[in-house]
């Protein structure tokens, strides 16, 4: 059987948190099955007369927290070539990185399986996308009006205001009716009215967690990690010191998969992390979901194999 010829797009790899980086867990599953890796940066990428190209560097990679990469030296190479793409640059999703995916894009018209697919990638807003599983989620608006924001408020009573491109826990406010603040934060999060943001009614049940639910191929896999925010916030993301715990999946949650899991595979994402809070979707991410590592420390999952499968089974099946 020929070597798969693997390309991964991702952040700097010398920055990543290595212990708990999902893509680093991806690629040690690539190499222990002897895929030849190539690695690339945004700026690495070009097109050429049309043609995709990438400036990448063979790498090797160690289940390390101290060294846990080797590079080779730069050379061209041709996306067309490649087999695969992982596609796993973090947000913020900017016009770099929609026109990383027009690249990407044209390597998938050459035969390249990209995951997830860049179209999707550009469609399906991590946020804005709940909009089309509204029955999943808690009352919801996606607005720049603060006068509608307001009013949202007022019905709702407390609500999260969230900006749509961002990720991490970053710029989310919790404000309610009589809240001094409301007026500021609606402000600056909506820059004076010029850009819209997400507004959710608060959802009590983040005191016991926000489950992320990985997605394979539409279907998820057997456990959620709820992230618990600590006792002075109210988000619940690992990066802002959530404490991870590993839950089984309730009826409601297999049921909101059951929702999403189609469209999603039917669009070409393949791995995507869904986000639960009590029994209500609010988000829904496919450009780098995370909780790999975790699951598989506190829940003895073996997600990256898991996908790795799917993969391997999407390159071989017949076009």
């Amino acid at each position: 059987m020929r070597q798969i010829r693997l390309g991964v797009v991702m952040d700097p790899v010398g920055q990543i948190a290595p212990a708990k980086d999902s893509t680093l867990a991806m690629l040690l599953e690539a190499q222990a099955r002897g895929w030849d890796i190539r690695y690339f940066e945004q700026a690495d990428l070009s097109l050429r007369d049309g043609q995709p190209e990438g400036n990448g560097r063979r790498i090797k990679v160690t289940d390390s927290t101290s060294s846990w990469y080797t590079l080779g030296e730069p050379e061209t190479v041709h996306l067309g070539e490649l087999d695969l793409l992982l596609m796993r640059k973090d947000p913020p999703f900017d016009t770099e990185y929609i026109y990383t995916t027009y690249i990407l894009e044209r390597a998938e018209q050459s035969g390249v399986l990209v995951v997830n697919r860049p179209a999707s990638l550009r469609d399906i807003n991590e946020k804005a996308f709940t909009a089309w599983f509204a029955h999943c989620c808690p009352p919801t608006l996606i607005a720049r009006s603060m006068h509608e924001l307001r009013r949202f408020i007022a019905e709702q009573g407390t609500v999260v205001v969230k900006p749509l491109h961002g990720m991490g826990g970053r710029s989310i406010f919790v404000v309610g009716p009589g809240d001094n603040n409301t007026n500021v934060i609606l402000e600056t999060m909506t820059e004076y009215g010029t850009r819209h943001v997400i507004a959710q009614r608060f959802i009590p049940e983040i005191r016991q967690g926000d489950k992320r639910i990985i997605l394979v191929d539409g279907e998820p896999v057997g456990r959620a990690l709820a992230r618990i925010p600590p006792p002075d916030d109210n988000r619940g993301n690992l990066v802002m010191g959530a404490q991870p715990e590993v839950r089984e999946l309730t009826d409601r949650d297999r049921w909101i998969c059951a929702q999403v899991g189609p469209v999603l595979r039917e669009r070409g994402v393949l791995f995507a992390g869904l986000d639960v809070i009590g029994d209500y979707l609010t988000e829904i991410n496919v450009t780098s979901p995370t909780g790999i590592r975790e699951l598989a420390k506190l829940g003895g999952l073996d997600i990256a194999r898991e996908l790795a499968d799917v993969l391997e089974a999407r390159l071989h099946s017949p076009a």
